[in-house]
């Protein structure tokens, strides 16, 4: 199977399934020198890892990760990183009774056509359990980025099915289950969830996410613009169906006048372009939001067909997050990390002595970023 490696200096390769007897993967070109522990990517894995609340599946996995390699001594040594994390809560018995159906929305039909074979155990390799080697990679980049240049990445869901943040209040991120920023917002999130899982369906969400203090000058100007690289990274998180860079769709109904990001001498007057201009950074604070769908397994009756091609009714028992997006903020996070992480690299590579007398200018646009939702 190939397609399971990101970046180009920075490269993260993952690999295992859902039931499998773990998940792992190998970071590769990491500097020399850092100073890592399990204890720096833990933090993140327990902010993604199932069971955390009554909203989330109740899987019960530790999602303790090991580091097999490239690390001597608490620093990396410029060698290829391997991580492990054991899978020990799985019901693979669960899915017996679709081992021969096809989930509707899920990647059964289309991983049969693909490769003729199918892991059905919660999806095997299509499950979002992958993404928990991306948020451990996520966290490797996290921290150099903080360390060396002063990055922060943060994100926080902005609306759960009808439900939209009003307020940011970065200190309420993770005072709740849901990363919500408004606090005024969570026992509604909380009753809504309470009805959806009763009445057994699921509900889509979205998540805004933030990278303040990156320098302008990263990205490449054609097909590797790095709004461009980070849709990619965003839109190959599983159940996300739509990307937006800074003002995203909302610019449509945008006069030029509007949207333009004007500058003076003190800084950007606003930030429509999300941080990016002709594919590299302006140094404002970069922006993206992701839209996740519905989660695909219900154990509500939906129609479907077999392998046989025949008609079928589908219900997927188990244990399923009844809305992704809960739990899909560290992973945007991660993903926008080891973007950033690649494209530093990769300037660094080409351009670390380019030297201009242009000065680098600041914001002065306040608050939250310039969209109609928070």
């Amino acid at each position: 199977m190939s397609g399971n490696s990101f970046g180009k200096l920075f490269t993260v390769t993952s690999f295992g399934e859902s039931h499998g007897p773990a998940l792992g993967c190998i970071i590769d070109g990491c500097p020399p020198g850092l100073e890592l522990s399990e204890a720096d990517m833990q933090r993140d894995l327990d902010r993604r890892k199932p069971g955390t609340s009554r909203h989330t599946t109740q899987r019960r996995e530790a999602d303790e990760v090991r580091i097999l390699s490239g690390v001597f001594e608490g620093k990396t040594t410029g060698t290829p990183i391997g991580l492990l994390i054991e899978n020990t809560d799985q019901r693979s018995k669960d899915y017996s009774k679709i081992s021969e159906q096809f989930r509707p929305a899920h990647a059964d039909y289309t991983y049969m056509h693909k490769y003729g074979v199918r892991d059905y155990r919660g999806g095997g390799r299509s499950s979002a359990r992958e993404t928990a080697m991306r948020v451990a990679a996520g966290a490797v980049a996290r921290k150099f980025l903080e360390q060396r240049l002063g990055i922060r990445i943060r994100g926080y869901l902005s609306q759960l099915g009808p439900i939209k943040a009003e307020k940011l209040d970065w200190d309420q991120v993770h005072q709740n289950p849901f990363f919500c920023p408004d606090a005024d917002k969570v026992p509604e999130m909380e009753a809504y969830m309470d009805a959806l899982r009763k009445e057994g369906d699921s509900i889509g969400a979205r998540i805004n996410v933030v990278a303040d203090g990156v320098p302008p000058g990263l990205g490449e100007p054609i097909f590797d613009r790095l709004d461009a690289d980070l849709a990619h990274a965003l839109m190959s998180i599983n159940a996300v169906k739509g990307v937006e860079i800074g003002a995203g769709f909302d610019c449509i109904d945008q006069k030029g006048t509007e949207h333009r990001d004007e500058m003076m001498p003190e800084g950007f007057l606003s930030n429509n372009a999300g941080g990016v201009l002709g594919g590299i950074s302006s140094g404002q604070p970069i922006l993206a939001s992701i839209a996740l769908k519905p989660t695909s397994s219900l154990r509500l009756s939906g129609r479907s067909i077999d392998v046989n091609g025949d008609p079928c009714e589908v219900i997927t028992t188990g244990r399923h997050d009844p809305c992704v997006g809960i739990r899909a903020t560290p992973i945007a996070e991660a993903m926008m990390a080891i973007v950033l992480m690649d494209h530093y690299l990769r300037h660094r590579g080409q351009n670390a002595d380019v030297s201009v007398s242009t000065p680098v200018i600041g914001q002065l646009w306040r608050g939250r970023p310039p969209k109609k939702r928070p």
